[in-house]
C-alpha cells in the first residue's frame, strides 16, 4: 500500500461510508481518529469538509450517535459511536460492497488480463 497514492475523489465519494461505519464498529471515536484510520488504511487524506458532514448523515439516519466528552487538558471532542442499527448497517453495508467490488474487479481483471496478453506479445500498453 502507497500512502502517497491519491486516489479519483469520485471512489473515495462511494466508499467512504462503508469505511466509516467499519472503523466505528471497533468502538466510539472521534472525527480525527477516523480520518487518521482511513488514511492509515491507504484512503490518503479525508478532509473534515468531507468526513463530517457523513458523520452527520449517518446520524441523522439514526446509525450513529454523538456524545460531547472532556478533553484532557484540551477542549472537549465529539465521540461518534454506533447505535444497534447502525452496526447491522456497517454489517449490511459491508456485506453489499463486497459483492459490488466482486462484480467490478472481475471486469476490470478483464482489462487487466488483455493489457498483459498484448505486451507479453510485444505490443504496447494502450
Amino acid at each position: 500500500m502507497n500512502p502517497e497514492q491519491e486516489w479519483p475523489s469520485e471512489w473515495l465519494r462511494g466508499v467512504l461510508s462503508v469505511c466509516t461505519l467499519r472503523i466505528l464498529r471497533d468502538g466510539p471515536t472521534y472525527g480525527y481518529a477516523i480520518a487518521s484510520e482511513l488514511a492509515e488504511a491507504g484512503l490518503g487524506a479525508v478532509k473534515g469538509g468531507t468526513l463530517y458532514p457523513l458523520l452527520g448523515r449517518l446520524e441523522q439516519s439514526g446509525w450513529v450517535e454523538v456524545e460531547w466528552r472532556p478533553g484532557e487538558g484540551g477542549p472537549g471532542r465529539k465521540f461518534y459511536a454506533l447505535t444497534p442499527e447502525g452496526h447491522a448497517e456497517a454489517e449490511r453495508q459491508a456485506h453489499r460492497w463486497a459483492e459490488f467490488t466482486d462484480i467490478t474487479r472481475a471486469l476490470t481483471d478483464q482489462s487487466v488480463s488483455l493489457t498483459n496478453q498484448a505486451v507479453s506479445k510485444g505490443q504496447q500498453r494502450p
